[in-house]
């Protein structure tokens, strides 16, 4: 493969049929009275939903795209000596919440992104529960497409709301995020599964999404091109952007995912993390 990225836009299309493919394949596994429930080695939960989503997205991006590397969370670890020569790849999570469709709350996505150098060029998160898929490309903006309707264009909300509206994880609360929660003030908190959080900003449904546990960079690719695209924002504890592949581990640091990246919500993000990393090594 050369050293050239790869063209995102060309590519927006066939990806949002091949999400589209892989979200009747979940629900037909969704339908069943067996998912077929098993652990990895991580002790997180694998359905046959998680492998049909992800033999169906390999397969058809390997005949879309047949030079460009797929990284997924069901397949092979791929080392960092490798990954860092691919200036283009696949990063995708066949089945992101599969906690939420154990739960069958309908709060999971499949989540394809195209990751030029370390920055997320194409995202697409398909919401296979609501019929709804979200798409984000910088050059071309970020929609949501519901069933098979003409994309409708989605932008954050500016400003944020008051009270501000945060999304937070289902799975994942702690004292830190109480604590940065605390610090902003007023707020209402809308508990939401898997990637949808980043998307619920994206279409200004929602203001922040603060992470201040663990994540991996497939959970997060898609749906931060999605938002992106969309007008907001996505940066660490520092300020910088949440960039991938610039190391040899896979999980990302602690993100502020935010509709309107005008707003001094850092600090107080900042001093969060900070307080949670201390907490940690005390």
């Amino acid at each position: 493969m050369g050293s050239t990225p790869v063209s995102a836009a060309a590519l927006l299309e066939p990806v949002v049929a091949i999400v589209r493919a892989a979200g009747e394949a979940i629900l037909k596994v969704y339908a069943a009275t067996d998912v077929g429930i098993t652990l990895k080695a991580d002790e997180t939960p694998l359905t046959l939903a998680d492998l049909a989503s992800h033999r169906l997205i390999v397969a058809a991006l390997a005949e879309l795209t047949p030079a460009v590397p797929v990284l997924s969370e069901e397949a092979a670890a791929r080392s960092f000596e490798e990954r860092r020569r691919w200036p283009s790849y696949w990063l995708i999570d066949p089945l992101d919440g599969t906690k939420e469709f154990i739960a069958r709350n309908g709060e999971f996505t499949v989540n394809v992104a195209l990751i030029n150098g370390h920055d997320a060029a194409l995202g697409v998160v398909g919401v296979p529960a609501r019929n709804v898929i979200y798409t984000g490309v910088p050059t071309l903006g970020a929609h949501r497409v519901e069933g098979r309707m003409p994309p409708q264009r989605i932008a954050t909300r500016r400003p944020a709301a008051v009270p501000v509206r945060v999304v937070g994880s289902r799975s994942h609360r702690g004292d830190s995020l109480d604590a940065f929660l605390a610090a902003i003030g007023p707020h209402e908190l809308v508990p939401t599964g898997s990637a949808l959080k980043f998307c619920i900003l994206a279409e200004g449904a929602a203001d922040l999404y603060p992470r201040l546990g663990p994540t991996s960079e497939w959970d997060t690719a898609a749906a931060q091109a999605v938002l992106v695209a969309a007008g907001g924002t996505v940066v660490t504890a520092n300020g910088a952007p949440l960039r991938y592949n610039t190391k040899a581990e896979i999980l990302n640091p602690f993100f502020l995912a935010a509709g309107d990246p005008t707003h001094a919500w850092l600090p107080a993000f900042a001093a969060s993390a900070g307080a949670h990393l201390i907490g940690e090594s005390s």
